[in-house]
């Protein structure tokens, strides 16, 4: 069955199926692909002077997945990466995938003991990692683990090893004799990545995504831009978050466009320099990260004609970055994507011609083979136009959260993940995301969703960056806070924020405490990070 509009009016939707599942691991993906186009560009990484066509990028694949079996590493291990976007990163994906491997993204922003969580609580027998990045000894937070996890048995660093280090460049071997067979046992419903949630609170949780997972949605992600074997692909974003290394380097590879990764963390100029040395016609990023793009002050010296698609996710997108984005860097076919990693990650996304009101009013439609429902406090579909919990189900869930049995019987519930976020369905459709269930705000009775709030103060013109959180009230039990990013320039103070809100939104909703930042706090991919904005306006008012 299939309707992407809503069934009997009310909150249901079902994607496409005339495009069929691929039905392959990643290892048959990337043969599929170099063996269709062998000397087509495959990855290009300009600050290391790497540029592989496909045959060639399968080749360095294959020596690096012989050298992993050589150490004794095989199917089912555990393999933890941890370093910034480089080549070795890449290539630790599809070689721990060639041999069942399982790949295990790790933060390269965690420090020490997050590291040794990481690493222990799913058993990682190897780990491949840089020196270091930005203000981050990698070296020397992994020697000063005690205890070493026990079934850590291989650490490998990139450049030159270290005491204790193989070095990654090392690790090669060219007898590749024996991995057709190891492949040949591997199954697409066999995990192969285990991403981590951001742990917002407590302890993050291993989300274990699959082959067939992974690679349905890398691939049905980029062919709603339409992507080809002449599409060059721009990835700023980070390669350990499924925005990288699924919808970026695998669904490149799905299509047999050519990857072009601009350096190891995003700088917007090095971003567009890529953008206008290779020509790039698609490009990925958060919202801030176009804003900081366009704000280059040579911005106009930088050719990006070429460009025509992308994706912006991550956060909500205000309509006029949207439309200088179309405007300015010629993304005229731009799309909104939506998901979470436990669902590999879209599940919905805009489509290249859908109307600017779709696109930053919306997260688009429903993706092929999955399933979404909303549902109320009752558990029942709300009707269109009712916000309740966004509920997916199809191809795309995970397995399941690594060792977390309880936690996983909790997440997904005859079938359906519950995304804990809230959502709107309207008649064709789409679907407007309005909060996070545990983000509501509770004052003396009455809900308040942040996200509407947000959005309001995202029309005042001198507003750039809006976060609405509550905090405990004796009086309230939860009261309004604000945090504003204003634009350069920009001198508005708190009390003319509350004059623009009032009368125009209900007196209940208003921001009780407003402050000015240079910057929100926010994940390497863009999501705000309520909890540390709570704790800090707490500790602002003396409340901890």
């Amino acid at each position: 069955m299939t309707n992407r509009r809503p069934i009997g009016g009310l909150s249901h939707v079902v994607g496409a199926t005339d495009a069929p599942l691929l039905d392959l691991t990643i290892p048959a993906l990337l043969a599929q692909t170099a063996s269709r186009f062998p000397d087509h560009e495959a990855c290009i990484f300009p600050k290391q002077n790497i540029r592989w066509t496909y045959a060639e990028f399968a080749r360095e694949v294959d020596r690096l997945a012989a050298g992993f079996l050589k150490l004794g590493l095989g199917k089912g291990d555990r393999v933890g990466i941890w370093s910034p976007n480089r080549v070795e990163w890449l290539l630790t994906q599809f070689a721990t995938a060639r041999i069942g491997a399982i790949l295990v993204c790790i933060n390269p922003a965690y420090r020490q003991s997050e590291l040794a969580y990481a690493l222990d609580k799913v058993g990682c027998a190897a780990l491949v990692t840089a020196q270091n990045f930005k203000s981050s000894d990698y070296i020397a937070m992994i020697r000063a683990l005690d205890p070493k996890p026990a079934s850590l048995r291989h650490l490998i660093a990139m450049g030159d090893a270290p005491d204790g280090f193989l070095a990654f460049d090392d690790i090669s071997d060219d007898d590749t004799s024996a991995l057709d067979a190891v492949t040949a046992t591997l199954a697409p419903e066999d995990v192969i990545n285990i991403q981590y949630t951001s742990g917002t609170t407590g302890h993050p949780k291993g989300t274990c995504l699959t082959h067939r997972n992974v690679v349905n949605n890398a691939y049905f992600t980029t062919a709603t831009m339409d992507f080809s074997h002449t599409d060059r692909l721009c990835i700023p974003v980070p390669f350990y978050h499924c925005f990288g290394m699924v919808m970026g380097t695998l669904g490149s590879v799905a299509h047999g466009a050519t990857m072009v990764i601009p350096g190891e963390g995003f700088e917007p100029r090095e971003t567009l320099q890529a953008v206008h040395d290779e020509k790039c016609t698609a490009l990925y990023g958060v919202p801030t990260m176009f804003v900081n793009e366009m704000a280059l002050p040579d911005f106009d010296t930088f050719d990006l004609s070429h460009l025509r698609t992308g994706i912006m996710a991550g956060a909500p997108c205000p309509r006029e970055i949207m439309k200088q984005v179309q405007r300015d860097m010629h993304m005229t076919g731009v799309t909104i994507a939506y998901g979470m990693t436990e669902t590999s990650p879209v599940s919905f996304q805009s489509g290249l011609d859908d109307p600017l009101d779709k696109r930053v009013g919306t997260v688009g439609r429903i993706h092929p083979h999955v399933e979404v429902k909303i549902v109320g406090e009752d558990g029942q579909t709300t009707p269109v136009g009712t916000q309740g919990e966004l509920l997916t189900r199809g191809y795309s869930v995970m397995q399941g959260y690594w060792g977390e049995d309880a936690k996983t019987s909790s997440a997904i519930r005859d079938g359906w993940m519950y995304t804990g976020d809230l959502a709107t369905m309207d008649d064709e459709g789409y679907v407007k995301i309005t909060g996070r269930v545990k983000d509501m705000i509770c004052r003396g009775g009455e809900n308040i969703f942040p996200r509407e709030i947000e959005e309001f103060l995202f029309t005042h013109p001198d507003v750039a960056q809006a976060q609405v959180f509550g905090i405990p009230d004796d009086t309230y039990g939860e009261v309004v806070c604000a945090w504003l990013v204003l634009r350069d320039g920009a001198s508005t103070t708190a009390d003319d924020i509350r004059a623009f809100c009032k009368g125009q939104i209900a007196h209940y909703k208003l921001p009780l405490h407003i402050r000015f930042k240079d910057e929100l706090p926010m994940t390497v991919t863009g999501k705000p990070q309520k909890f540390i904005m709570r704790d800090a306006m707490l500790a602002d008012l003396g409340q901890c």
